[in-house]
């Protein structure tokens, strides 16, 4: 493989500039924004490595489906998404997002984290590996949704209406990130699901005259009195049956959790804070942020928040809820629950509307594919990996997954400060060369293991 290694060294140049392109092409899912011209970019290098490329319809954006050889032993199947997140606030970017520009060793963009970082270094390592050895050992597909950033609507269907483009023995899935400071990459082998909901809460008919609050219930204040019974300040969720499907964690994943590098100084000076929830530290900080489930409100819009002021009662009160899941809990469950809880503690007026969900999901640390892709991770990197049972965000793997034995394992090319979903959007470009050589080592090492062996990775 120090062929191939050398060979993306020698071109780093190039798939610096074939990543470039494909960030400076807008693709915002949530605003119907550049989709169609992506696909097009998205076609062009699979293209280049000699992929078959179909475009499977969905009622939203299409996927996009490549396949390169068959009739090989194993099959390795990449899945990455196109679409990316709108990239406001504008003023706080130091760059046009959509024009990517690199300073000190960093590309800046919308999309070069999530998720064009990855989607491009899995393609630049196939088409590495091509130049250098020629025909790949393995069956590989692609999958390219371009609605993961909107909660991936119809990738269920994919799934459903296309199991035989499902069927693979292992997912490299979107990504992960590498240490800002330590430079340990971080191998996730599962995530949390979501439940996000929005609460409304009705008052009269209209704004009115502030003077009308003695008299006339304000629906903001009821949505606080509301808000104020989900949580107490011990953080723990009081909604009756919230925790009841949780399982304890196995010695395994205790085991795994302990193996995490977490600076928690260093993360502090990054998020400016002086500490975290419950002053937990160590490994109980760990288990919470990767194990634990959360109530988080992420907006809240009533009234008038403009210049100067503006004496109002308003007649409506919104919020924006996430609920973080662990294994066993279901997004559906946790809607109805939070709906039981509303209208037992006398708040059956708000309104709950649903607006996605995503089920946990995990793939067994000892699967023989998490054994490829660690060993691969130390062909390619100095630092050992950090293991992450599951990682605190979300994902679509459940949607993909469900009733299936496949495994998945996420590993990618940002970092802890790559500004996800978020202004500066960025990742290192020798994390990018690395992504790229990690996902050949994959390609050979997928080849080379015996995959019914089973062997604990701890």
């Amino acid at each position: 493989m120090q062929k191939v290694f050398q060979y993306i060294e020698d071109h780093a140049d190039m798939y610096i500039d074939w990543l470039i392109e494909a960030c400076n092409q807008p693709s915002v899912s949530a605003q119907n924004r550049g989709m169609t011209d992506m696909k097009e970019v998205l076609k062009k290098f699979l293209g280049n490595i000699g992929a078959d490329v179909e475009e499977l319809a969905t009622k939203g954006y299409p996927i996009i489906y490549g396949e390169l050889g068959q009739g090989k032993a194993k099959t390795l199947t990449f899945y990455n998404h196109y679409d990316v997140q709108p990239e406001d606030p504008l003023d706080q970017w130091l760059s046009e997002p959509f024009k990517a520009e690199i300073r000190d060793g960093r590309i800046f963009a919308r999309g070069s984290a999530d998720n064009k970082g990855n989607l491009m270094a899995r393609i630049c390592a196939i088409h590495a590996y091509q130049q250098v050895i020629g025909e790949l050992p393995i069956n590989v597909k692609f999958v390219f949704e371009g609605e993961e950033e909107v909660g991936s609507p119809h990738l269920e269907f994919f799934a459903n209406e296309h199991p035989d483009k499902l069927q693979t023995d292992g997912i490299i899935w979107e990504g992960g990130t590498r240490g800002a400071e330590d430079k340990r990459l971080h191998v996730g082998l599962g995530v949390k699901g979501i439940c996000y909901v929005e609460l409304i809460c009705k008052g009269a008919k209209n704004d009115l005259h502030s003077s009308e609050a003695a008299i006339i219930e304000n629906p903001a204040w009821r949505l606080i009195w509301a808000l104020a019974t989900l949580k107490n300040e011990q953080e723990e969720i009081l909604i009756k049956g919230f925790y009841d499907d949780i399982a304890s964690l196995s010695e395994t994943d205790k085991k795994i959790i302990g193996t995490m590098a977490y600076d928690e100084e260093a993360i502090k000076k990054l998020y400016a804070i002086n500490g975290f929830l419950k002053d937990v530290s160590g490994d109980a900080l760990k288990e919470r942020l990767t194990a634990e489930p959360t109530c988080t409100i992420c907006g809240i819009e009533s009234g008038y928040t403009g210049e100067g002021s503006k004496t109002v009662l308003p007649s409506l009160a919104k919020v924006k809820l996430d609920f973080r899941l662990v294994p066993y809990q279901t997004p559906d469950k946790i809607a109805k629950l939070l709906r039981d809880h509303l209208e037992q503690n006398g708040f059956e007026d708000i309104e709950i509307i649903p607006s996605h969900g995503g089920y946990p999901f995990n793939t067994n640390p000892n699967d023989p594919f998490v054994k490829v892709v660690l060993q691969s991770v130390d062909d390619v990197y100095e630092e050992p990996p950090v293991i992450l049972r599951n990682l605190a965000g979300s994902s679509p793997m459940y949607k993909m997954l469900r009733g299936t034995n496949i495994p998945a394992v996420q590993i990618g090319v940002a970092n802890s400060q790559s500004n996800y979903h978020a202004p500066n959007e960025n990742i290192f470009i020798d994390d990018y060369i690395q992504g790229i050589k990690v996902t050949a080592a994959v390609i050979k090492n997928f080849n080379n293991y015996l995959y019914n062996q089973r062997s604990e990775i701890l």
